[in-house]
């Protein structure tokens, strides 16, 4: 093997550059981006060529030269983030962006935040506006608070209401409360952060309303409960429950603050859900502040969602942490377009896609994996596949113990394992995300919504060959 000839083969940039496909990629793509790719094509060609055993390789390398070049400039023009098909049956998937938004709304989205919007602008007066104007007066409305603002999650809501109302002072927390959430935040870091001092009352597994009185001092500025949406204790336990604080908060002169996790606005029990505490029952009861995330089972965009009395809000958006935790214009218009479902409860089951996929029967969802089967047998694929029952879950640490009845589209392939697959289907234009075992492929119908049917089968169809 003379490599010396080999290294002589690479062709020149000028004679790259006068290929048509290429001259193309440069009028789309632009010409700094175009070179930098062809330069690491070129680096690529030359290492390939100090290893390789075989001219044929080289050869045929070089003939691929041009289509590799415009596969990779292409690639590195597609946003590293993008839409991904949720196959897993886990309905709030954090790694996949939580509560999906409905078309619809995406499209209103789109006409708002493409361009200009009155985000900080009162087009009654002409004057500067606030941006939580757009959705205060709805979610006062749904819930029963005086006032309400949101911020950029949860946990952003917990240190701004600890800052505003607590800071320097103590705050009463049952130990059966100090949650940890994603990412190893927990409720004792959050806490300090604000600049409040963690009193912590009663065991993990029982806490009682004589506890909470023990621990009052001259010195609490609140007391906290903090809904453990992402685990259970069981068995010999007991917890106080917010309403029965009331009385306690009110002799103090202290806020009770009460942090609902997930927070749902309507009552789940009705399709056939575990019950979750609802933010207008938190209200209702006398707590004084509440909060609660966006994008979990309210269905809508990240956020930090605050309702309450109106004096403990206002102390909220006085405080200068405020601006660094707000919202955008997209954050603030897609809230409002969620909360407007929820005048009608009816109308927010069928339009919010995260209300829709927990109610959705099991014979529905069969009946979506028979159809993907039909389609895949269509296709002609090489592999065994069938439909199956599963169960869901709810995901994003709310109710951790709910599996609901679903049906999944199993795919075992037939010269390929299924870890293979599974890989290749993460690295689709569109990914399709999917669950692994016994050498098979599954995909939980629940979470996978009809307009992706016919991707999911082409898509498969090429793969598995």
């Amino acid at each position: 093997m003379d490599k010396n000839l080999l290294y002589r083969s690479i062709p020149k940039v000028d004679c790259l550059l006068e290929k048509e496909e290429i001259k193309l990629l440069m009028e789309t793509y632009g010409h700094d981006r175009v070179m930098e790719v062809l330069r690491e094509k070129l680096g690529e060609l030359r290492r390939f060529i100090g290893v390789c055993q075989e001219d044929g390789d080289v050869f045929e390398k070089i003939s691929r030269l041009p289509k590799d070049i415009c596969k990779a400039v292409k690639k590195s023009a597609q946003p590293d983030i993008r839409a991904v098909i949720n196959g897993t049956g886990t309905i709030l998937h954090t790694n996949l962006g939580r509560a999906p938004l409905s078309l619809e709304h995406a499209e209103k989205l789109k006409e708002i935040t493409a361009g200009y919007c009155n985000l900080e602008y009162d087009l009654n007066s002409g004057e500067r506006g606030e941006r939580y104007s757009h959705f205060e007066e709805l979610l006062c409305r749904l819930t029963g608070a005086e006032a309400a603002m949101a911020v950029n999650n949860n946990a952003a809501a917990v240190l701004l209401i600890l800052n505003s109302l607590a800071a320097g002072g103590e705050v009463i927390v049952s130990r059966g409360e100090l949650v940890e959430i994603g990412g190893a935040f927990r409720i004792p870091d959050v806490m300090r952060q604000s600049g409040a001092v963690l009193i912590e009352t009663g065991t993990t597994n029982k806490t009682r309303l004589t506890d909470y009185e023990a621990a009052v001092t001259e010195d609490t500025k609140a007391l906290l409960k903090v809904h453990t949406s992402n685990y259970r204790i069981v068995g010999f336990t007991e917890a106080v429950p917010a309403k029965d604080l009331v009385p306690l908060a009110q002799e103090c002169k202290i806020p009770l603050i009460e942090d609902l996790g997930s927070g749902v606005l309507i009552d789940l029990k009705k399709y056939g859900l575990p019950a979750e505490p609802s933010v207008q029952d938190a209200i209702n009861s006398g707590v004084d502040v509440v909060c609660f995330s966006g994008d979990k089972l309210l269905g809508g965009p990240q956020a930090g969602i605050i309702a309450g009395k109106k004096k403990y809000v206002d102390q909220m958006k006085k405080n200068p942490l405020t601006r660094a935790l707000r919202i955008d214009k997209f954050t603030a218009a897609a809230l409002e377009l969620v909360l407007k479902e929820y005048l009608s409860q009816e109308k927010a089951v069928q339009n919010i896609p995260v209300l829709k996929m927990l109610h959705e029967s099991a014979e529905s969802v069969e009946e979506r994996a028979e159809t993907l089967k039909r389609m895949l047998v269509s296709e002609n694929i090489k592999a065994e596949v069938t439909v199956i029952s599963c169960r869901s879950q709810v995901g994003g640490g709310a109710m951790p113990l709910t599996e609901i009845p679903s049906a999944a589209v199993l795919i075992r392939p037939l010269y390929m394992k299924a870890e293979e697959l599974e890989r290749a289907m993460r690295g689709l234009t569109v990914p399709i995300i999917s669950r692994i075992a016994d050498d098979a492929v599954y995909l939980d119908m629940r979470t996978v919504e009809p307009r992706w049917l016919e991707q999911i089968a082409k898509s498969l169809g090429d793969l598995i060959v």
